[in-house]
């Protein structure tokens, strides 16, 4: 019998900049809005900064230099979309370009069509952990929030 049962790893960047701001990833994909950050799906073969780097790329157009592991997802989430699918998200911390700084001001509009994706940054004291779309992030944000507020980060 086949085992259709697959892991999807997720690789996402907590992109600080030196105001003390996140970016955060909003999309509107499968009739559902969804917080999260920015970075994608682990492709075969490749290292997962590999993969966070080349995500920063396609996405936000960047090259980021040093970058610092913050968490793996140490709970079993299954996929939102796919119930053959755990999903496993893996975070790193980096800093952002200084030019990224003043993009993503612009008088902002939540997405609502299929496909369409925004970023925006906002203030890391003013993250609401419950605003995150998925279990995964949740963690995660709360977890670095905990370290950046220790000053750890």
């Amino acid at each position: 019998m086949k085992d259709d049962k697959h892991f999807n790893i997720r690789v996402y960047a907590f992109l600080i900049n030196k105001n003390e701001e996140i970016l955060v990833a909003e999309e509107y994909h499968f009739n559902t809005f969804m917080r999260k950050f920015p970075g994608g799906g682990l492709q075969f073969g490749e290292s997962t900064t590999d993969c966070l780097r080349r995500e920063l790329r396609e996405e936000l157009g960047i090259e980021v230099g040093r970058i610092e592991h913050q968490h793996t997802t140490d709970i079993f989430v299954q996929s939102a979309f796919n119930s053959n699918h755990q999903v496993i998200g893996v975070y790193y911390a980096t800093v952002a370009p200084d030019y990224l700084i003043s993009k993503y001001r612009e008088n902002y509009a939540q997405p609502n069509t299929e496909g369409e994706e925004r970023f925006r940054w906002i203030a890391l004291n003013k993250i609401c952990i419950d605003d995150f779309t998925f279990p995964i992030d949740r963690q995660a944000i709360e977890i670095f929030l905990n370290k950046f507020k220790e000053g750890s980060i």
